[in-house]
């Protein structure tokens, strides 16, 4: 056993110091040996006698930020951004350490965000949980940019109208399976805005028309709609058809239908089927119902005009409420439908979102046009343009035949199956059966029906990708089509032999995507606003790593103190 060196003890170390002021005089100290014992105090930097640890200074309030005002250190620049108004303030600012260079951010009241003082009060987002860990309030107020982009949405939405062109009239008579032709697109610049606009008392609601109007794009289409001609069902007919289960109209519709020698199938050209043309039948049937209109088009009456009155909520109360519908046509609720929960108005239009989304919710829209309300999940992460976003569907259950749908079958109990949906309740008896294009989603029977179906995820799905910070839409695309219920009666032979069909009239496309420049400039907001709210944490960041630097250099000092050399290590007196 080796004994321990004179002088010293087991479990200690001799540890030599200079006095202060004398380089050549060593002293021997009797310390804990960490290396052989257990117990040994853990390293940490300490303050030389006679040093108390410094106070942190108080740090002297932020200065009010005030629009048009220069802000910490010199003037404030002004960004706007699809209703997202930011101001931005550089200059120097003063520390006991000397003047430095400050750049930053806040959002002003006007724009999406309350003005605050960055980054105290801004939202802090999480990427990985893609939520917010402060509220943030979004509102319409009017003179705002966000009222502005709500009224008139800024980004270009196109409608592209597919029509399925009939090439076996006869033989569809006969009782053979429908040959379609897919012709299209003929594609229209929609330009939307919202006109006839009142705010409420308290300011938590607004009431607004929308009102759409179409603008023919020939370089983005096939060819002239004035031109081109299209063999389709006639649904006027069809639909005179389906009045004629009152005992009232049937002699009457019947007597029509042999006097002007009508026929199940008809040709008209593309823009006569958008946008109206003057039917003999229904020129008739509206001396005796002048609520049915004389004329028929798919989008008759629909370009510059409205869709009805809106009632929607300005986000004063929560964010999340930014733009949802409240009341349509002076309803609260809709009244077609079997159940409450059917007959519910919930969402927005789908022109805009609340920001600050979690792809845990589920967001609602109602589009008019389809007569109820549809609601879209989270699918998938998407880049557009170089912007992170949440991809939202309409699921298949949206239209599946199942308990909660049950209230949608008109009437009660008589459900056509998966995929469709009859609509004629709220068009006024019309056979319209609505579905999506060439029946993706849709039960098997309603493909194999038709001759020239091919439904298709990439070209079919209706999706929507939101920037989950601002609720921005970035890309979307609703695509949906329009069908007729079609079936032969007895008391009619223009109907021949035909089959039960879900025939296809239709389907249309309508598309956004945000520009190159707009989602730059988006982009550097967005950049800004996440480096800005996570300061703080990035600080606290630095200063953990510095402290443990610190740390470590101090540990590896005071170890090759420890060290030294032979002749320091020896004891200063010898036996």
């Amino acid at each position: 056993m080796v004994s321990p060196a004179p002088g010293r003890q087991p479990g200690f170390r001799a540890v030599y110091s200079r006095r202060p002021g004398s380089l050549g005089d060593r002293r021997a100290v009797r310390r804990p040996d960490s290396r052989r014992s257990a117990q040994a105090p853990p390293c940490a930097p300490r303050f030389p006698p006679g040093m108390r640890r410094p106070t942190p200074t108080p740090t002297a309030p932020r200065p009010s930020l005030q629009p048009g005002a220069a802000g910490r250190g010199g003037p404030r620049e002004k960004e706007q951004v699809l209703g997202l108004t930011v101001w931005r303030s550089v200059g120097k600012a003063s520390s006991s350490h000397g003047n430095y260079d400050s750049s930053f951010y806040y959002f002003e009241e006007v724009g999406f965000f309350h003005k605050t003082e960055a980054p105290t009060r801004q939202p802090r987002y999480d990427s990985n949980s893609h939520q917010t860990q402060a509220p943030v309030n979004i509102v319409l107020r009017n003179g705002s940019e966000t009222f502005d982009s709500w009224k008139k949405p800024p980004l270009p939405v196109y409608a592209q109208f597919y029509f399925f062109n009939v090439t076996n009239p006869e033989e569809i008579l006969r009782g053979e399976t429908p040959r379609l032709e897919e012709v299209g697109p003929y594609t229209y610049r929609e330009l939307r805005n919202k006109a006839d606009i009142q705010f409420g008392d308290n300011g938590t609601t607004v009431s607004a028309v929308r009102k759409e109007a179409y603008v023919f794009e020939r370089n983005q289409s096939v060819g002239d709609p004035k031109v081109d001609l299209i063999r389709t069902l006639n649904i006027p007919a069809v639909t005179a058809m389906e009045w004629a289960q009152f005992r009232f109209l049937r002699e009457l519709i019947e007597a029509l239908l042999k006097a002007y020698q009508q026929t199940l199938f008809v040709t008209h050209t593309v823009d006569e089927l958008l946008w109206g043309y003057k039917d003999e039948i229904l020129s008739l049937i509206n001396i005796f119902k002048p609520e049915i209109s004389p004329y028929f088009g798919l989008y008759y009456g629909k370009n510059g005009t409205s869709d009805g009155d809106y009632v929607f909520l300005t986000g004063e109360d929560s964010y999340l409420n930014f733009s949802k519908i409240v009341e349509w046509n002076g309803k609260t609720s809709l009244d077609w439908w079997t159940t409450d929960k059917c007959n519910m108005i919930n969402g927005t239009d789908g022109d805009s979102f609340h920001p600050l989304i979690n792809r845990e919710e589920i967001l609602y829209v109602f589009p008019s046009e389809f007569c109820r309300s549809v609601y879209i999940t989270f699918s998938d992460f998407e880049s557009v343009q170089g912007l992170p976003a949440f991809r939202y569907k309409v699921p298949g259950e949206v239209l599946a035949n199942t308990s909660d749908n049950a209230g949608f079958c008109v009437p009660k109990g008589n459900c056509l199956g998966s995929g469709v949906l009859n609509i004629s309740i709220c068009k006024n008896g019309a056979p319209i059966i609505i579905s999506f294009p060439h029946f993706y989603q849709a039960d098997e029977k309603f493909v194999s029906a038709i001759d020239g179906m091919h439904p298709n995820k990439d070209y079919h799905e209706t999706f929507v990708d939101i920037n989950p910070l601002t609720g921005i839409i970035l890309r979307a695309a609703r695509r949906f089509q329009i069908n007729v219920y079609v079936k032969k009666l007895d008391d009619f032979a223009e109907t021949g032999n035909i089959r039960t069909l879900v025939f296809p009239v239709m389907y249309i496309n309508e598309s956004v995507l945000i520009d190159k420049e707009t989602a730059g400039r988006l982009k550097s907001v967005i950049n800004t606003t996440l480096i800005i709210t996570n300061i703080p944490y990035i600080v606290m960041a630095l200063g953990v790593f510095f402290g443990l630097i610190f740390t470590w250099l101090a540990c590896r000092g005071q170890g090759s103190m420890d060290e030294g050399t032979a002749d320091e290590r020896a004891p200063l007196i010898r036996t």
